[in-house]
């Protein structure tokens, strides 16, 4: 994929994600440019606002390399795990509202329904509140990530991790809205969780790209770039 091609991605994800309802005036949408230690990522604006003429190009220890604006500040949870994680090729970082709530309950994401078996149990939490503004904390976020594709921030938000930008946007948007089935079940009664075996099984339907990139397309066809 040329970089044009995944400054476009980015634009588009974040339109989806304020469009969805997931990232209103804060969260960011990066991505790594391809064989490098360096990413693109969004300026210090809303995402709803994010154009491919406003990306900047930023390095793992944090060093802006190009475009114009500040970074949003917590471009340390994306640099430091591209740092950690060689394999990732995107990473979003956003404030869903269901998600912060189960964060608050002490809970994470427990699989109930199909999409939120892409997670299987594995979303992992951190639970210092702080917002991630330095190199250590950085660090700190991409520990507890580990070798995991996403995790919950406490009383703050979340970040997911995986091979492109459209796949990170989508498990994004799976995430919501397996913390929102969660909720409502857990307030409903006792949710009957998947046991291992429903997991995997559910988790080899739902994980094939083709079903991740049938979401984007309906999703990206919501909005104008």
């Amino acid at each position: 994929m040329d970089i044009d091609q995944l400054k476009q991605d980015i634009v588009t994800a974040s339109h989806v994600l304020h469009q969805q309802g997931i990232a209103a005036a804060f969260g960011h949408v990066s991505a790594r440019i391809p064989g490098t230690d360096t990413f693109v990522f969004p300026p210090r604006m809303s995402p709803a606002l994010v154009r491919k003429d406003n990306l900047l190009v930023l390095n793992v220890e944090g060093d802006q390399l190009s475009g114009n604006g500040r970074p949003n500040t917590e471009f340390w949870i994306h640099a430091r795990i591209y740092k950690a994680r060689p394999d990732v090729q995107s990473v979003c970082h956003v404030h869903p509202p269901n998600c912060v709530i189960l964060g608050s309950l002490g809970e994470t994401i427990r699989p109930l329904h199909a999409s939120g078996a892409i997670f299987k149990n594995n979303v992992q939490v951190f639970d210092p509140i702080t917002l991630i503004r330095t190199r250590e904390l950085g660090d700190q976020v991409a520990q507890t990530l580990g070798a995991h594709g996403a995790m919950l921030l406490r009383g703050h938000g979340v970040n997911v991790a995986d091979k492109d930008v459209r796949r990170v946007c989508v498990m994004t948007l799976w995430m919501e809205e397996a913390a929102n089935y969660q909720l409502r079940a857990m307030s409903a009664g006792k949710p009957r969780y998947f046991t291992p075996e429903e997991l995997e099984h559910m988790y080899s339907q739902v994980s094939p790209e083709e079903v991740s990139n049938r979401a984007w397309d309906y999703f990206s066809s919501l909005i104008e770039t």
